[in-house]
């Protein structure tokens, strides 16, 4: 076998033999649904001016624009105010689960039926974020984001360790929650709803049919084959999305950099100081005023802003460069996020930075917040959890324990 042959078959074995980036995942999946779960909260006592009603954007303009775009909102399946509160707590309680990481393939589809439902229900309401979070919350339903750092991995640490005493631990959550989702489905789906929408409802029967099919191999398989089959079927599809959601976020900074480059105030230097000067994009008049008061420093800004941008993607093969400038574009989104008052916007950029994080940067980040709970806990005077997945000995909920990689060292 040639040299190309014997590479092309590592690369298929790698592809196909696991789940790669489980850690960059986990915080993919921290951060996206912390991010939204953020914004409800804040926007709860607001909530039905952007979202509900009776809302400036009225439902009859949602409805004739979901009809013309074929958007996906269960938000105009029905009218009226208790749909709307149910729809905005479904939103908020699937984005702590996902956090969490409970049942996280099934929360991950609630998560993007609430994300999809209140952003296409009022188009106008985001600060840019919204545009990613909205991808995103795509993606996330196609990766094994549970792995590690989850309540899943936590059980299926306690499965694993039931089972090599010779015991097993039934599972109840899971074919209940199954079933009441499924019943559900299937009378959103005989009562005609929705309307010209098709991806999503067939994502939804797809995702309730897998999940039924991964349960019924398990349990009553006779052999390995079945299980391995579903896994290399699942690992393939975690590594495409997280392919999909590394090459959007170099698209993202590609395109804002060379739009950045056509615009005269970017190319002489002066583009940052005009939002500082915003009352809109202003919350700290005085930091502002601070920052946009030396004229070095807004020229070094807006020049290393467009740099940072257009070479982000061509740095990704040379580690130390890459992380580098990770850590300048993430710096940047912190600062947007104080001064300009686009927090939401920053947060859900890192997140999607987040993917190019190193595996061993994680590590040490899950050892040093396992530390600072353990003390937490000691100082609480509760005692320490024990049969748990710390992040020193993950754990995944569905095989194995991961294989250590990532898009970089």
């Amino acid at each position: 076998m040639n040299a190309g042959a014997l590479s092309l078959s590592r690369g298929i074995a790698r592809i196909t033999g696991a789940a790669l980036a489980p850690y960059q995942s986990a915080v993919i999946r921290i951060g996206f649904s912390a991010t939204w779960l953020l914004f409800l909260l804040r926007e709860l006592p607001h909530r039905q001016e952007l979202y509900g009603p009776d809302a400036p954007w009225s439902w009859d303009l949602a409805h004739q624009l979901v009809s013309g775009n074929g958007a996906f909102t269960a938000l105009l399946w029905f009218r009226g105010q208790f749909w709307f509160e149910t729809v905005y707590a479904l939103a908020a309680v699937s984005s702590l689960l996902l956090m969490l990481g409970w049942r996280t393939r099934t929360m991950s589809v609630l998560f993007l039926v609430g994300v999809l439902s209140l952003q296409n229900r009022s188009v106008f309401v985001g600060d840019g974020g919204d545009n990613v979070l909205h991808l995103m919350s795509v993606y996330l339903v196609f990766t094994r984001c549970g792995r590690v750092w989850s309540l899943d991995a936590r059980r299926a640490a306690r499965v694993r360790a039931a089972r090599e005493r010779g015991r097993r631990l039934p599972d109840r959550a899971g074919p209940v929650l199954w079933s009441v989702l499924g019943l559900a489905l299937a009378v959103i789906t005989a009562s005609g709803r929705p309307d010209g929408e098709w991806f999503v409802p067939v994502l939804l029967w797809t995702v309730w049919l897998g999940l039924a099919l991964h349960w019924l191999v398990g349990r009553y398989a006779r052999s390995a084959q079945p299980r391995i089959l579903l896994d290399v079927i699942a690992d393939v599809m975690h590594n495409g999305a997280l392919l999909v959601i590394a090459v959007e976020a170099c698209l993202i900074y590609a395109t804002a950099g060379w739009y950045k480059i056509q615009g005269s105030r970017w190319q002489d230097g002066t583009a940052v100081y005009y939002p500082l000067h915003l009352d809109y994009f202003s919350p700290w008049r005085g930091l502002a005023d601070l920052m946009s008061a030396n004229g070095t420093m807004v020229m070094l800004v807006t020049y290393g802003t467009v740099i940072v941008q257009v070479a982000f993607p061509f740095t990704l093969f040379n580690r130390r460069v890459k992380n580098v400038l990770l850590v300048a574009m993430m710096t940047e989104h912190a600062v947007i996020a104080v001064v300009l008052g686009l927090p939401f916007f920053s947060l859900a950029m890192i997140a999607t930075d987040a993917v190019f994080l190193p595996t061993p940067f994680l590590l040490r980040l899950g050892d040093a917040a396992a530390r600072a709970g353990t003390g937490l806990l000691r100082r609480a005077g509760l005692p320490r959890r024990q049969g748990g997945t710390g992040p020193g000995q993950p754990r995944s909920p569905e095989e194995g324990e991961p294989a250590r990689v990532g898009f970089s060292p």
